[in-house]
């Protein structure tokens, strides 16, 4: 007897997470404004790898974004979240899940993090968080990070997260220079790294 269809969208689990330092969350209405902020301080950092800040949205795209997100996040297709320092409550940046098999329960993770908040260890704490929500909220059994074989921070992230460097595809993706860039593939899994 086959069994009743896995609708995401009746699927319940909590809008947040915290870590030791960070308040990760859903977006909200209204938060287009910090994120607009942060992006404006960091687009010559993330106009290297984000396609979104190839040039400065305006404050209403960045809401749009945000509003945008929400609704993927209760359709549960897509699941951006927003990172906050908690004791401070200053906007960071984002991570999220996106790509996402609801069938095999797996999932690709993806971050980003304002100029200013780099260096201190946020968005590795972040991809933790993410990943353990993923495993604990969600019962992933496999969460990927993926990042073009440049980009050696992203890749470096994923390492310090305990990720696998599951391999390497050459030259599957033009990147936003105009070039073809290999692809990091890193990934844990269910009965391995969790």
């Amino acid at each position: 007897m086959k069994s009743d269809p896995f609708i995401p969208v009746l699927f319940d689990f909590p809008e947040f997470f915290e870590t030791e330092r960070l308040l990760v969350r859903a977006p909200q209405w209204g938060d287009g404004a910090v994120v607009n902020e942060a992006i404006r301080e960091s687009l010559e950092e993330l106009k290297l790898w984000m396609p979104f800040a190839q040039s400065m949205p305006a404050l209403e795209e960045s809401e749009i974004y945000v509003r945008d997100s929400r609704l993927k996040f209760l359709n549960r297709t897509v699941l951006n979240m927003l990172i906050f320092h908690k004791a401070e409550g200053t906007f960071l940046g984002c991570t999220g899940l996106h790509h996402i098999d609801w069938e095999t329960r797996c999932f690709e993770a993806g971050y980003w993090l304002r100029t200013t908040s780099t260096g201190k260890g946020y968005i590795t704490e972040a991809v933790n968080g993410i990943t353990r929500f993923a495993i604990q909220e969600l019962a992933a059994n496999r969460i990927e990070i993926r990042c073009s074989g440049r980009n050696a921070k992203s890749a470096a992230v994923a390492e310090r997260a305990g990720f696998l460097l599951d391999g390497i595809l050459r030259l599957n993706t033009l990147g936003l220079d105009g070039e073809l860039h290999d692809s990091k593939v890193y990934a844990k899994v269910r009965g391995a790294e969790f």
